[in-house]
């Protein structure tokens, strides 16, 4: 990385992620947190695409730490790596509907993709389909909190981030 990674772009862009991460301290409904906004906006915005990996995790991992680390961490880092990359999906189309499809993307993966531990390593689940099955449905309530959270938490990243660059084009990204 050269000096010109360090640039206030970078930093503005860190530091919405860091402040992002800081919403995980604070009391909310179950998984209403900005997780996969963190992650949404880290692939959407950074350019290298070791950092757009790199600073949200980052701050996911700093934050892990003072929650505290559970059985199913690797779901949770194997779901956020795969929306980071569904944020570099939308890097150069970050139109509502793309961004809000990202979002919706971003949710039903995590749940898919979490659920799925938990039902591999926790005995209360049998191992066939309808235990699957039983693990998927006894998580749906916490869903909509998922989603509500995700759309919520893009929704405040992104727009804020564009209006931010209304204000001030330094932030703006330089074309190669």
């Amino acid at each position: 990385m050269n000096s010109n990674t360090f640039n206030p772009r970078f930093w503005v862009l860190t530091g919405m992620i860091i402040a992002a991460a800081f919403f995980r301290f604070l009391p909310h409904p179950p998984n209403f947190v900005p997780i996969a906004a963190m992650a949404l906006f880290g692939g959407a915005y950074f350019s290298n695409k070791k950092l757009a990996f790199l600073v949200p995790f980052a701050a996911m991992i700093i934050s892990d730490m003072v929650i505290g680390f559970h059985s199913v961490m690797w779901a949770v880092y194997l779901s956020f790596a795969l929306i980071v990359v569904i944020g570099m999906s939308v890097r150069r189309n970050k139109k509502a509907g793309s961004i809000i499809l990202a979002s919706v993307s971003a949710s039903v993966s995590f749940f898919v993709i979490t659920n799925f531990a938990h039902w591999l390593i926790d005995p209360i689940y049998a191992k066939t389909g309808s235990g699957l099955a039983a693990c998927y449905i006894a998580a749906v309530p916490f869903f909509h909190y998922t989603l509500l959270g995700d759309l919520f938490f893009v929704g405040v990243m992104f727009g804020a981030y564009e209006l931010v660059k209304i204000k001030f084009p330094v932030l703006q990204e330089v074309k190669a």
